[in-house]
């Protein structure tokens, strides 16, 4: 589904308009309602551009690259990882990571080797169409296969941000923990929108290992040999990096160190 939905953002709005490939049910990071952080974030860059923007919306679920950006439909991505080979992408801009999610109440978990994690029910998602996300093989790989509850990362597509229904299940006690993406978790574990008081412990870098990462850097993304459209957001995006990154913090993104400042791709 296709629709495009313009907001303005500056003074020269009706001479450009920034196309935004995004998912208009995917809370935190964007919406039909504009109310996610990478709806902000586009508004931030599209005014230092002196652009517009508009949306085409299609969910973010396999074929969405080729559906929206390859098929020329949009020009950018705002959140996309930083290593994707389908997209040319600037620098990034965050870097998040996975996070171990509990009731503020119970034992925390810190590292995937804890030991309490053997009498525990673990919340995780599956993309259900193979490579799932890391931290459903890292259990495995610490023989906790069998503790662990799925949930689909796409969800019943009828409610809305249905990927939040892991950090429900540790709220309703469905499960004991759950290891979820640090800006989904961070989002829907803030005061006023979690039922209950949850706790966050960020997986820690010793849980990773090789092919098994559990940070990401985070990037936009343009068609691949866009170099012009490229430059101009990575440099609207080093302009605005405080503003930027007050809107992560404002959604509760665990942000890990600083973005690496190497060249560009």
């Amino acid at each position: 589904m296709l629709v495009a939905l313009a907001l303005p953002a500056g003074p020269l709005a009706a001479q450009r308009t920034l196309r935004v490939c995004a998912d208009p049910n995917n809370l935190p990071f964007s919406s039909r309602r504009l109310d996610g952080f990478e709806n902000r974030i586009a508004v931030v860059v599209a005014r230092e551009l002196g652009a517009r923007v508009a949306y085409v919306w299609w969910p973010q679920r396999r074929g969405f690259l080729r559906s929206t950006l390859d098929a020329g439909r949009c020009d950018v991505v705002i959140g996309t990882s930083a290593e994707l080979d389908a997209v040319l992408a600037t620098r990034p801009y965050y870097r998040s990571t996975y996070v171990f999610v509990t009731r503020a109440d119970a034992r925390p978990v810190r590292s995937f080797g804890d030991s309490s994690l053997r009498a525990r029910r673990i919340g995780v998602h599956f993309t259900g169409a193979g490579g799932n996300p890391p931290p459903a093989e890292a259990l495995a790989r610490h023989g906790l296969a069998e503790n662990l509850v799925g949930f689909s990362i796409y969800g019943d597509y009828r409610e809305p941000h249905p990927p939040a229904r892991l950090i429900d299940a540790v709220t309703s006690g469905e499960v004991d923990v759950a290891v979820a993406w640090g800006p989904l978790a961070g989002y829907f574990a803030q005061p006023g929108r979690a039922r209950t008081a949850l706790r966050l412990v960020p997986v820690p870098a010793t849980d990773e290992s090789p092919g098994l990462p559990m940070t990401f850097a985070i990037a936009m993304g343009v068609r691949r040999g866009d170099t012009a459209l490229r430059d101009e957001l990575q440099r609207a995006l080093d302009r605005r990096a405080p503003e930027i990154r007050a809107i992560l913090e404002r959604f509760g993104v665990p942000l890990v160190d600083d973005p690496p400042r190497g060249a560009t791709r």
